[in-house]
């Protein structure tokens, strides 16, 4: 089994052929295309896929999957690969930003199994545009759905997996890991709607920000300021989700495993926000991570905040140049 630990500073469904580009709200090149989904429990459904082509053409792209009360927003992160010669393709899953129809419940899920239609109908767009070296990358609540995929679908095309401080278990204490968690979950099976508090902070967001001092914009009706109540049915989906991860894993294709060097910690003043994981604790992300596959690079970035792309520039100038070096040692 292959692992290195580094410390870094500073079945698809068939696409419609009336469904058609249109520009996205960010501008610059972005285009997005809505796709029908089949209905669920909660009625009608659809992802949206949005995509940067590169001028360089050629058939290597990447594509994103966002986190829990987001969707993408990173426009620099989909330059940086633009620019770097790869096709950039990014979803918004189901009941996310763009995806979002009126009057659904926002992130509402029963089964992480449920995003997969969402992946394979982005990559059966990008197959359809010729790309066929594909590199998978997902953030948070999308790495543990990134790394869900690849272990359920181990002869996929996908040539490398990018994990940007995957969700693989709850920052909790041990009690409601051990206790709470598990009652919660228990009960999403029969009442999937009971509401779960998640708590009233602003901190995070307010650290990304411009208006509050961060450097980024984003649709805070897509990506709320304070996160919104989940339900026990969402608990129950990723509790499974990660216990399917956590006794170990067999994903086959090369894995870049990357996470902050710290978590905030209770009494960290708030500047701390802009500089840690102040989302999940960084030691476990190691733990379950590299448990994953066979062929595993770790880094801990110093300096690095939970989404890892909208750290400080030093931070993620460095972090660039690093993931470019690791795809290039790929074949990639």
């Amino acid at each position: 089994m292959k692992r290195s630990l580094m410390f870094l500073s500073g079945a698809a469904l068939t696409l419609s052929s009336l469904a058609q580009w249109r520009p996205d709200v960010l501008g610059d090149g972005y285009e997005m295309r809505y796709v029908d989904q089949p209905d669920d429990y909660s009625g009608q459904v659809r992802s949206t896929i949005i995509r940067k082509l590169s001028s360089c053409g050629g058939n290597k792209g990447v594509l994103y999957v966002h986190g829990f009360n987001d969707y993408f927003f990173q426009a620099e992160m989909g330059d940086r690969f633009v620019d770097s010669c790869y096709n950039f393709y990014a979803v918004d899953l189901r009941k996310y930003g763009r995806s979002l129809l009126p009057g659904q419940k926002p992130f509402q899920v029963r089964d992480m199994k449920e995003y997969f239609a969402d992946i394979d109908s982005a990559i059966a767009q990008m197959k359809g545009d010729g790309i066929d070296e594909i590199i998978l990358m997902g953030h948070s609540t999308g790495g543990l759905t990134t790394s869900l995929y690849m272990a359920s679908n181990p002869d996929s095309d996908i040539r490398a997996l990018i994990l940007n401080s995957p969700f693989l278990d709850w920052n909790l204490s041990s009690f409601q890991e051990k206790f709470l968690v598990p009652a919660v979950s228990t009960i999403g099976n029969a009442f999937p709607d009971i509401r779960i508090p998640q708590g009233g902070s602003s901190k995070y967001a307010e650290s990304v920000l411009k208006q509050y001092g961060g450097e980024w914009d984003f649709n805070t009706q897509w990506k709320f300021i304070v996160s919104p109540d989940v339900d026990a049915g969402w608990v129950r989906a990723i509790d499974m989700g990660q216990g399917m991860l956590q006794n170990g894993e067999d994903i086959k294709i090369p894995i870049l495993l990357m996470h902050s060097d710290r978590s905030y910690k209770k009494g960290d003043d708030d500047t701390q926000y802009a500089v840690t994981d102040a989302v999940l604790d960084v030691d476990d992300i190691s733990k379950y991570g590299r448990r994953l596959g066979w062929d595993i690079t770790e880094i801990k970035v110093n300096g690095g905040m939970h989404d890892l792309v909208l750290s400080k520039k030093n931070v993620r100038e460095a972090l660039y140049d690093y993931i470019f070096k690791w795809l290039d040692r790929q074949g990639l």
